[in-house]
Formats: structure tokens, C-alpha cells, sequence
């Protein structure tokens, strides 16, 4: 990692992309090392990676996001758009000051997507990352820049979900 530090991008329509980093979060606790796991577009602090992440000393969890992103031609987009903003300039200061061996943007790439943020910022973040630092960013639609930037790629692809049969979502499963 001479070059940079680790770039991981988990994208795709499939489940799992929060749930491998946080796999990856548990990983790195586990040796002792500092993770922050910053969620761009979430805002439910009753979900069981916050109570979990919670107890562990080693990982910092932060929620910017404000939940449902609304169409942007709605008066509550701009409150998303500025959290997102918000959760970049975080982002930043959490690369910069060092303390963390690991980064985590959930939903990043989604935030790119609903154009809460620009791809351009997100390539500027992945920029800066020192050679001891190892970012991950997770979401749908990672734009083909993203993926460049990258040193790995995890592309989840959907298949069949419980919930397009009407089976609601399951605490300790999706909550």
C-alpha cells in the first residue's frame, strides 16, 4: 500500500452491502484497530448495527443521513442534500486526523445516486486516503469512476427477496 491506503467498494442491487462492512468493521476491531462507520443516508438509531457497534469500544458509529431521500424537486430534499454535505466534510476530518485505521461510507454511493453529493467529492475523499487507512464505500450504483478508484470491488447482485413475497422486514435480518 505504497500508493494509497485500501479503497473496498461493496455496490449493487443485491442485500448485504452494509452487513460486509460491517463484517469488515467487526474484522478490524478485532485486531485493535480504531473503525469509524459513517452512515450517509441513514437515521434510525433503533437498528441492531447501532446497539451492537455501540458496545464496541473500537468503532464509532455516526448517522448523518436523514432517512427516506425524497425527489429533489420536494422542500425536504435540501435538509438531505446539506446531510450529506455534513457527512462529507466528517468524512474528511476522519481521513485527515489520522485516528482511524478504517473508514467506513455507507451509503455513499447511494448519496451519489440521489445527488445529494457529487462523484467528483467523493473521488477528492479517496484522493487523500494515507497508506495506514482502509476506505470503504458501500451503496447502489457506484458510478464506473468509482469503481476505478477502487483496489476492490464487491458487486452484489439481487436474486430473490423475502419481502417481494410480503414477508415484512425481520429484526436481527434487516432491522
Amino acid at each position: 500500500m505504497d500508493r494509497q491506503g485500501r479503497i473496498v467498494l461493496i455496490t449493487g442491487d443485491g442485500k448485504g452491502k452494509t452487513c460486509s462492512a460491517l463484517g469488515m468493521s467487526l474484522r478490524a476491531a478485532g485486531h485493535g484497530m480504531r473503525v469509524l462507520f459513517l452512515q450517509f443516508m441513514k437515521h434510525d438509531a433503533s437498528t441492531g448495527e447501532i446497539a451492537a457497534l455501540a458496545k464496541i469500544p473500537e468503532i464509532d458509529i455516526v448517522q448523518e443521513g436523514l432517512g427516506f431521500v425524497p425527489k429533489p424537486d420536494n422542500p425536504r430534499y435540501s435538509a438531505h442534500h446539506h446531510a450529506a454535505e455534513d457527512a462529507l466534510k466528517k468524512s474528511r476530518r476522519a481521513i485527515e486526523s489520522g485516528d482511524y485505521s478504517m473508514i467506513v461510507l455507507d451509503e455513499v454511493c447511494g448519496s451519489v445516486g440521489c445527488g445529494l453529493i457529487t462523484e467528483s467529492e467523493v473521488l477528492d475523499l479517496i484522493a487523500i486516503v494515507t497508506p495506514d487507512l482502509c476506505l470503504v464505500l458501500t451503496g447502489r450504483g457506484a458510478t464506473p469512476a468509482m469503481i476505478n478508484a477502487a483496489d476492490t470491488v464487491t458487486d452484489l447482485r439481487h436474486v430473490k427477496h423475502a419481502y417481494e413475497t410480503g414477508v415484512p422486514a425481520q429484526k436481527g435480518v434487516e432491522l
